[in-house]
């Protein structure tokens, strides 16, 4: 059995996970009985933290928004310079695909006092953030709108752009955020099409809770999900290659952003890449500089075939100077 205190603060901790728990639902997680849940919220509100109540059998336990947050001991600067560093960390992706900064900022943006939050928000509407290799922006309300919804464990209306720029409504079921070090993808299941999808968190216009709570069953591994999605996106041509090199090997020279891998034994990988058009993909392929052999289409292989020899030509017969430099 853990001891009071840390009960204590494993309460604390999913009390500020999402908006709102039944007692049932917190005793089932402490492993505790509703006498004891209801005893430790006594006992948290005599600590200061402010825990709202519903009544009713299906009533619930919250902590209230604009709250302090004991046990730290922040004043408004602190709270402010805590909460500006989280949200770069989590828009900047310095933690790389780790969600923390993103949940720990949801965490602290719930407690924070009103006036903080109203400055925080003023920050956001005047920073811009430039777009890392010229890709687009998402703004830090947008984010926590997603990643609340992720936590909330309710269906959701979103309002999204496909990359045609039709505009959807559709019900989803929120899962995960993922960062793929240039954008951020938001990973649902379609309720209509009952299939897990990724959606771009920069297309996002508007997310609203419905209020119904779901039991997420079989959910996929959502990195493994947006890569998929990623690498086998809308692209007009498709060329299949095969590189003499293992899984691994092939994975560090195209990406699975990038590509679909499958090995083929086991010094040999089949890979799949998209592409704007057979010339584009092959000034790609060209760029890997490694031996590789394009198994389809014939236009991407008669496009690589014609810049090699484009390359060979413009080489062919150059003699370096006596001192041993190239042509200048």
């Amino acid at each position: 059995m853990i001891s009071a205190s840390a009960r204590l603060l494993r309460l604390v901790s999913l009390l500020a996970a999402r908006p709102s728990w039944t007692c049932d639902e917190l005793a089932d997680r402490m492993a505790v009985t509703d006498r004891t849940v209801r005893r430790d919220i006594a006992k948290l509100r005599e600590l200061g933290y402010a825990v709202e109540s519903d009544p009713g059998p299906w009533g619930g336990y919250r902590l209230r928004a604009g709250s302090r947050v004991p046990p730290l001991i922040l004043d408004d600067e602190e709270a402010l310079a805590v909460a500006i560093g989280l949200r770069e960390a989590a828009l900047s992706g310095a933690l790389g695909g780790d969600q923390a900064a993103l949940s720990a900022l949801l965490k602290l943006r719930q407690v924070l006092p009103r006036r903080i939050a109203d400055r925080l928000g003023e920050m956001d509407a005047a920073f811009v953030h430039t777009p890392r290799n010229g890709g687009p922006q998402i703004t830090a309300g947008m984010l926590l709108e997603l990643a609340a919804a992720c936590r909330r464990g309710e269906r959701a209306r979103l309002s999204y752009r496909d990359w045609e720029g039709t505009a959807t409504v559709r019900d989803v079921d929120p899962y995960r955020l993922v960062h793929t070090g240039r954008l951020w993808y938001f990973v649902a299941r379609d309720v209509t099409r009952d299939q897990w999808r990724t959606f771009r968190a920069d297309r996002v216009d508007r997310i609203r809770p419905t209020g119904q709570r779901v039991e997420l069953t079989d959910p996929p591994d959502p990195a493994s999900l947006v890569s998929r999605s990623v690498a086998t996106g809308p692209y007009p041509l498709y060329a299949t290659i095969r590189l003499a090199m293992s899984m691994n090997e092939a994975l560090r020279l195209i990406p699975s952003t990038v590509g679909t891998h499958r090995p083929e034994g086991p010094d040999a990988t089949i890979v799949d890449i998209g592409g704007p058009d057979a010339d584009g993909l092959a000034g790609y392929l060209l760029g890997l500089a490694t031996p590789l052999r394009v198994l389809s289409p014939e236009s991407v292989r008669q496009a690589l075939l014609r810049r090699t020899r484009e390359l060979f030509e413009e080489n062919d017969g150059v003699r370096p100077h006596e001192d041993g430099a190239g042509p200048r």
